[in-house]
């Protein structure tokens, strides 16, 4: 079941560790490389990398489990996307 799949990947905590990771490189490196490619990127490559390596063993088809990750990872990128802001101009 789809519900059943996005909640697995929702508390993956091996999805949330390369997730958080991957946000604080794109804020590190902004200035070079800007936010929306390398978050979109790594959004897609976790989303992808997670399935393909059997970190779990689901039984949802590949392209199942990539669209919901894709779907988390998004909602979690966005998340902290509005917190960094949030703290951002609490500072300023």
């Amino acid at each position: 079941m789809m519900s059943d799949l996005i909640a697995a990947q929702a508390t993956d905590v091996f999805r949330i560790g390369l997730l958080i990771v991957l946000m604080l490189t794109a804020l590190r490196n902004r200035p070079v490389t800007g936010m929306l490619l390398p978050l979109a990127a790594g959004a897609v490559f976790v989303a992808v990398i997670i399935p393909l390596t059997g970190v779990t063993a689901r039984p949802e088809p590949l392209a199942a489990q990539i669209a919901a990750g894709l779907a988390v990872n998004a909602v979690y990128l966005g998340i902290g996307l509005a917190a960094w802001m949030l703290w951002q101009g609490r500072g300023g």
